[in-house]
C-alpha cells in the first residue's frame, strides 16, 4: 500500500510539472522549482544566442570594415583598386599641406572654391576660383615606338577666375581665364586673358553691364592688362595660382577617392 502512495504522488508532481496553467496556479515548491528550471534555460539559451550575435557583430571582413553586410565582387574589387590608387596618388603629391597664404593674399577654401584676398590701402582685392572640371595635361603624350608606356604630361589645374578690385563701394570685376597658344596662334605672351569686364556700386546683379574682352578695344584691353600687373596680377603670379589651384585640386581628388572607399566598404 505504501509503495502505490508513493507511485501516485509521483504521477502528481509530473503532472504539475508538464502543466504550465496549472503549475502558475499552484504555489507549491514544485512550481516554484519548474519555474527557476524554466528561468534558467531561458537565459542559458539567450546567453548563447547573444554571444552568437556579438561574435558575428565583431567579424570584420578583409577590407577591414564590420560585417554587417555581404559586400558584392564589384564592390570587393573597386576597395581594393581605391587602396593602391589612393597610395600612389599620395606618392605623385608635391604638396601634402595646403598653404593658406599665396604671395600677401590670404586664402579661404571651401568645398571646391578658392578665395584669394589681400588688401592694399585703400582696395581689396580678391581672387576667386573654382578647381572642379579645370585640370588637364600640360602638354600632349610623347609616343615613342620604343617605349612601353606614352609619357604623359604634368597634370595642371588652370581654371578661370574672377578678379574684383574693391574701392568702398564701387567693384571692378574682371572675369579672367587661361590663354590657349594654340588658338591665339603661339605667339600669344600672356598666359590668361581678360573674358569680361563690369562696374558697379554696391552688390552684383543681373543688371549690371558688362562687356566682352574679344570686343574691347585692343589698346584698352592691353592698358587693362598693364593694370593689372601694376596690382601684382602678373603672369608670373598667374602661373603660381594654376600652382596653387593644381595642388589643391589633387588634395581634394585624393579625398574623393578616400571618402569613395569608406563609403563602398561601408566603413
Amino acid at each position: 500500500m505504501n509503495n502505490i502512495l508513493k507511485f501516485a504522488r509521483t504521477i502528481n508532481v509530473v503532472k504539475n510539472v508538464l502543466n504550465p496553467a496549472k503549475q502558475i496556479a499552484l504555489k507549491s515548491n514544485v512550481g516554484q522549482q519548474y519555474r527557476q528550471i524554466t528561468r534558467n534555460l531561458w537565459y542559458m539559451c539567450n546567453n548563447s544566442i547573444d554571444k552568437h550575435i556579438i561574435q558575428n557583430h565583431s567579424t570584420t571582413c578583409s577590407c577591414g570594415c564590420q560585417k554587417s553586410r555581404v559586400h558584392t565582387k564589384a564592390e570587393k574589387e573597386l576597395v581594393e583598386f581605391l587602396t593602391e590608387e589612393i597610395l600612389a596618388e599620395r606618392k605623385t603629391q608635391k604638396s601634402k599641406t595646403i598653404p593658406t597664404e599665396l604671395d600677401g593674399y590670404k586664402a579661404k577654401l571651401n568645398g571646391a572654391e578658392v578665395s584669394l584676398t589681400k588688401e592694399v590701402d585703400n582696395e581689396t582685392i580678391t581672387i576667386s576660383f573654382n578647381v572642379n572640371h579645370t585640370v588637364d595635361t600640360d602638354v600632349e603624350a610623347e609616343i615613342n615606338g620604343t617605349m612601353d608606356k606614352p609619357e604623359l604630361g604634368e597634370l595642371k589645374s588652370k581654371p578661370a577666375f574672377k578678379i574684383e578690385i574693391q574701392r568702398e563701394s564701387t567693384t571692378l570685376n574682371l572675369m579672367c581665364s587661361f590663354s590657349n597658344p594654340v588658338e591665339e596662334g603661339g605667339d600669344y605672351n600672356d598666359i590668361f586673358v581678360i573674358d569680361e569686364v563690369s562696374i558697379y556700386e554696391g552688390d552684383w546683379n543681373e543688371n549690371v553691364y558688362a562687356v566682352s574682352g574679344e570686343v574691347l578695344d585692343s589698346y584698352l584691353y592691353d592698358l587693362m592688362l598693364n593694370y593689372l600687373e601694376e596690382k601684382g596680377i602678373s603672369n608670373e603670379f598667374v602661373e603660381k595660382i594654376s600652382e596653387y589651384s593644381t595642388a589643391f585640386e589633387h588634395s581634394a581628388y585624393i579625398g574623393l577617392l578616400e571618402s569613395l572607399s569608406k563609403f563602398v566598404s561601408g566603413k
